[in-house]
């Protein structure tokens, strides 16, 4: 009983996580077309508001939207995002 009460719990927080990440996602996503992608111009929007920064240059920018779109198809879907969400985490983290 007790690890089945540790696993729904931890379960519970990464539905969580993973609900906020796709708030998040969403409420910059189709701004300019595709609800379910992200453009250029929503990263840099999302950076800014969420991480109080975005790359400084055009170039900075299209270098880093670049290693962001892994399959090169002009946009950042939901899994590319998470990605960068989980690099992030990872820089953050003590």
């Amino acid at each position: 009983m007790t690890i089945f009460l540790f696993v729904s719990d931890t379960m519970s927080t990464i539905f969580e996580a993973i609900t906020i990440l796709r708030k998040v996602f969403d409420k910059y996503a189709g701004k300019e077309g595709d609800p379910k992608t992200l453009t250029k111009k929503e990263v840099t929007e999302l950076l800014k508001e969420q991480l109080g920064e975005a790359p400084s240059s055009k170039a900075e920018m299209d270098d880093f939207f670049n290693l962001l779109d892994d399959d090169g198809d002009g946009v950042v879907d939901f899994n590319e995002y998470v990605v960068l969400c989980a690099s992030l985490a990872m820089m953050m983290a003590p």
